[in-house]
């Protein structure tokens, strides 16, 4: 019964795991230039040409992505990463601002 009650918590975890990161990976592309890029694909390409190759393209980076986090986290801290990210995050923003939004 040990086992099953392990089984069912390793099951509710990589299930919350997994809805995480469904939900912040469709909310983060919802929109952007890749999305509209792929639609204007499609409406001059073969369809499943372009469900195939998004889907695998999407794939490849979020995957490239996550491996790459693995292995940053390896050598340096979360906290480190997120002040990072904020500093560039504020130097894109200022960019923008300073050069327009063409």
């Amino acid at each position: 019964n040990s086992a099953a009650v392990k089984l069912s918590a390793q099951y509710s975890e990589n299930l919350k795991i997994f809805t995480q990161a469904l939900t912040l990976t469709f909310l983060a592309e919802w929109g952007d230039r890749s999305q509209i890029a792929t639609i204007a694909l499609a409406a001059s390409k073969n369809v499943y040409g372009v469900i195939l190759g998004g889907l695998l393209g999407h794939a490849f980076c979020t995957g490239l992505a996550v491996i790459g986090g693995r292995l940053l986290a390896a050598r340096i801290s979360e906290k480190t990463v997120a002040i990072i990210g904020g500093i560039l995050f504020l130097f894109f923003a200022v960019h923008s601002y300073i050069t327009g939004s063409d």
